[in-house]
């Protein structure tokens, strides 16, 4: 058995950080999963003088997962992490020490094992109407949704060159990561949701912008496509914190690929158990 645990969308909130250690260390789950947007509401926008903004990598998370691991000894589960679009890309130096450290595995745009499984991550997420460009790429094309930032405008915190800005798509990135691999036991962490699910429905409602209805739906073509076309065993998500809520449903039957998401508008942890041999078994508990 593989039993796991996976949250998202956390935002620096130190209460659903306890929530989540607590859990781990009473259920001695054998993997966590963490889908990015997992550092403090704002941080990508205080300027670097801002004594504020702390170290919440280091000062926070990997303190307290250290201390987590002293006190589970063997028992300490493999943690699978990805950043999502409000983190800003300078944290990865940091998330690539906690990794050095044996704290966890920072997987965007890369592949892990797990046991006889392969896990994947990978951060992107279409354009948004947000500034911060860091986590966000063009879907399967150059079209950028009414209402929505394009990725070579906003800013970063990071620069890219200038024909990944133009030109990359998170189609050609999926593409690339995996190539021709069989991922009939593989896992994805993203933070983007499939286009048109129960997983990306935004409460966008009779909103417009230059008299042009906004899509309800959010989520990535490009991602949905993959899911259906390559049919992994399973895929988790993020990055749509009221589609849960606006759905009532949290996960997702795309043909034989289980589609989970962890995202929550409300105060409480979102928490998403499953076991990786008994997928129709998964459970979703707000804590």
């Amino acid at each position: 058995m593989t039993d796991c645990i996976f949250a998202s969308d956390l935002h620096g909130r130190l209460d659903r950080y306890e929530k989540l250690f607590a859990v781990i260390e009473g259920e001695h789950p054998d993997a966590v999963f963490l889908g990015g947007d997992l550092l403090p509401n704002g941080l990508a926008f205080r300027p670097p003088s801002d004594a504020s903004t702390g170290d919440f990598v280091n000062d926070f998370l990997v303190n307290e997962l250290a201390s987590l691991r002293d006190r589970l000894g063997s028992t300490y589960p493999e943690f699978f992490v990805i950043l999502g679009n409000d983190d800003p890309r300078t944290e990865e130096a940091a998330m690539h020490d906690a990794q050095t450290a044996g704290l966890w595995s920072y997987i965007h745009n890369t592949r892990r094992p797990l046991g006889s499984y392969s896990v994947y991550g990978y951060s992107n997420v279409p354009p948004t109407p947000f500034a911060l460009k860091d986590w966000e790429r063009y879907d399967v094309s150059r079209y950028v949704d009414p209402g929505c930032v394009p990725p070579t405008e906003g800013w970063r915190s990071v620069p890219l060159p200038d024909d990944e800005l133009e030109w990359a798509t998170i189609k050609g990135d999926l593409e690339t990561l995996t190539g021709d691999a069989d991922l009939a036991s593989a896992v994805f962490l993203f933070h983007a949701p499939p286009y048109k699910t129960n997983l990306d429905r935004a409460a966008l409602d009779g909103q417009k912008v230059d008299h042009v209805p906004l899509d309800v739906h959010v989520g990535s073509i490009a991602i949905e496509r993959f899911i259906r076309s390559r049919q992994p065993l399973l895929t988790l998500h993020g990055h749509v914190h009221e589609s849960a809520r606006l759905t009532g449903e949290w996960c997702e039957r795309i043909g034989r690929t289980h589609a989970f998401t962890a995202a929550h508008d409300g105060p409480e942890l979102a928490l998403v158990r499953f076991d990786l041999e008994h997928l129709d078994g998964a459970t979703r508990e707000l804590i």
